[in-house]
């Protein structure tokens, strides 16, 4: 049998370690047993874009809690359920009304019993926070009030915020005038910039939109039953992280995170 002997760098390397593992035991062991803690992965939620602000707040609340992560994408209610009926990579969906859900559920992109109704709003006129509102009897025709001016509104007959603001007019029997004035956006958060940054002097948006931003007053708020109810439906798509996805959706319900959303001018539905 034979030796190889060592070389002076190979004796003092090994030297090196053998007083470690005598001086600090405990230490190497623990390091040795303790296995990194594995992380879920991050899920990707599309949102219509008036749960900007409330939902961020969540969601760093989930992560501060959780550890996991969520990734974001904001729009219109009608382009993200397009999105996803054309597959795009996405985890859980809340729209801002139950139809573009309804779409996305007969078309089989819904996990099966995981839709809920999560939260509601309320639908106002606003103006800009510096200028004088119309009177009460200005508000009774719109469309004179405005003569030529432009009339800000998500887009009537996509964006759930725009479907709503023009059932409320038609129920005030207003649209018909008011038609021809309207500045359609995409969605609902670009209708209020326009009215925050002077470029149209009145606009219908959520009432959490309207709280979100200082530089616009609430001129009158639309009866309840002028419009369809305003309901935020969430579910897990059906080809995603249905697990992370689950856990999320069980945080939004609970009543933390139920608070930071009426917090931010949304409404608990009845039964909630």
């Amino acid at each position: 049998m034979s030796f190889r002997t060592l070389s002076p760098v190979h004796r003092h390397t090994r030297s090196v370690v053998a007083q470690c593992v005598s001086i600090f035991p405990a230490a190497i062991l623990a390091v040795c047993v303790i296995a990194p803690t594995a992380q879920a992965e991050p899920i990707t939620v599309f949102a219509a874009a008036s749960l900007k602000g409330a939902l961020d707040e969540v969601v760093q609340d989930y992560k501060t809690q959780s550890g996991n992560d969520v990734q974001l994408s904001y729009a219109g209610s009608s382009v993200l359920a397009r999105q996803i009926s054309l597959g795009a990579p996405v985890d859980l969906f809340i729209s801002a009304n139950t139809d573009w859900m309804e779409v996305l559920d007969q078309g089989g992109h819904i996990a099966s019993g995981t839709r809920v109704d999560l939260l509601g709003n309320t639908l106002v006129l606003i103006a800009p926070a510096t200028a004088t509102p119309p009177t009460p009897d200005e508000l009774k025709d719109l469309a004179g009030y405005l003569d030529t001016r432009r009339f800000a509104m998500a887009l009537v007959q996509a964006v759930p915020a725009g479907i709503y603001g023009k059932a409320a007019l038609k129920h005030l029997g207003q649209w018909d005038d008011l038609a021809p004035l309207v500045a359609q956006t995409d969605n609902v958060r670009a209708a209020l910039a326009l009215v925050a940054l002077g470029q149209t002097p009145l606009g219908v948006v959520y009432g959490s939109d309207a709280q979100a931003e200082p530089k616009v007053q609430v001129v009158m708020t639309f009866a309840p039953d002028s419009h369809p109810a305003i309901k935020y439906p969430a579910a897990i798509i059906a080809n995603g992280n249905q697990l992370e996805a689950g856990a999320f959706l069980d945080w939004l319900q609970q009543n933390a995170a139920m608070q930071t959303f009426i917090d931010n001018g949304f409404t608990a539905l009845e039964g909630s």
